[in-house]
């Protein structure tokens, strides 16, 4: 536990760190009206919030700066005195009283809305990520060598793809394996049927195929994660480049790298998707090497209190917290109501 000094003096550090991006020190600590301590007073405390773990000196520099377990001590403490601006509320509200009428057009504007309002990275899923599944699959040879693959989903919408068959795969292996996902994959969501396909059918259709490796290379091009990658919408990445703390372009490239894998974008929104409220994770609480100097902060929205999808805003660890967590807590609430009424 922090004493209340500490407590101050940590959270003008972290404010005054987001403003400027520069090491913080002593003196411009004690200038600031809300906090009211000598300086020498302020280095003992910021001293003692260092040894915690609190604060870290860069290089050789008298300033501090917060470190990840600082961030998340001022997230965890975080006062609700943010507010959103006159402005930054006006183009909300613009936003939902346009006529959009389909949910795709609602979340492709909101992810650039997001990132023009708080100039970092926004990453939004769409609701068919988390509940369009398999109705039911048929695979229609037209030839020897090629055949239409044609996928039914839950919400009624008809896919249909054309592929190769590989030289050896019979009519009668074909039907086993239509036979095989119809039985087990029905209602599993798309974007979960490839790992499902190799984790619980694999051992199974090596048993029942003789030619197993030509038969799954099929399976591959049908199920191919582009359609799941279409309804992750992203908008802003190069926002980052922006930022002070990533003018090292190593760091940058492997940001922007991971934006553009989709399926790890969605593995990581999906496992935050299911929490309550908003959720926020700093610096190496992220699954993934590339987002160690990153906050990720999330919200979900919702159609009769049933979760739809996933609102992401990301940013450098020094993100201006209340700001984003404000504006995301207006945004999943407004698009819950649009999305409610679209729906009926």
């Amino acid at each position: 536990m922090l004493t209340e000094r500490q407590r101050l003096i940590l959270n003008a550090i972290v404010d005054d760190y987001i403003r400027s991006a520069e090491p913080v020190g002593s003196r411009s600590i004690s200038r600031r009206g809300d906090v009211g301590f000598s300086p020498a007073t302020i280095r003992n405390e910021m001293a003692d919030l260092e040894e915690l773990g609190f604060l870290e000196q860069p290089h050789t520099s008298a300033g501090r700066i917060p470190s990840h377990k600082g961030y998340r001590y001022y997230v965890d403490h975080l006062d609700p005195i943010y507010q959103a601006l006159p402005a930054e509320l006006r183009t909300l509200r613009t936003f939902f009283a346009e006529k959009l009428n389909a949910s795709e057009q609602v979340i492709q504007h909101a992810a650039m809305i997001l990132s023009h309002i708080t100039n970092y990275t926004s990453i939004l899923l769409g609701p068919e990520v988390f509940h369009t599944s398999l109705r039911h699959f048929q695979l229609l040879p037209l030839n020897e060598t090629t055949a239409v693959a044609i996928i039914v989903t839950s919400t009624g919408q008809v896919e249909s793809k054309t592929v190769t068959v590989p030289s050896g795969v019979s009519v009668s292996e074909m039907e086993k394996v239509v036979n095989l996902l119809n039985s087990k994959l029905v209602n599993v969501p798309l974007y979960k049927l490839k790992t499902r396909l190799y984790r619980e059918l694999g051992e199974e259709m090596q048993r029942h195929l003789t030619n197993f490796e030509e038969t799954m290379s099929i399976l591959d091009s049908i199920f191919m994660e582009e359609d799941t990658d279409q309804r992750v919408y992203l908008s802003g990445a190069t926002n980052m480049l922006t930022q002070p703390e990533f003018k090292d372009v190593e760091k940058v490239k492997d940001i922007l790298d991971l934006l553009e894998e989709t399926s790890t974008l969605t593995k990581m929104m999906t496992s935050m998707q299911g929490a309550a409220g908003i959720q926020v994770r700093i610096g190496t609480e992220n699954d993934h090497e590339a987002f160690a100097n990153c906050s990720l902060i999330t919200a979900t929205y919702s159609i009769d209190g049933e979760a739809l999808g996933t609102i992401g805003i990301l940013g450098p660890t020094r993100m201006e917290y209340a700001k984003v967590i404000n504006l995301l807590g207006i945004l999943s609430n407004d698009m819950t109501k649009m999305l409610s009424k679209l729906n009926k």
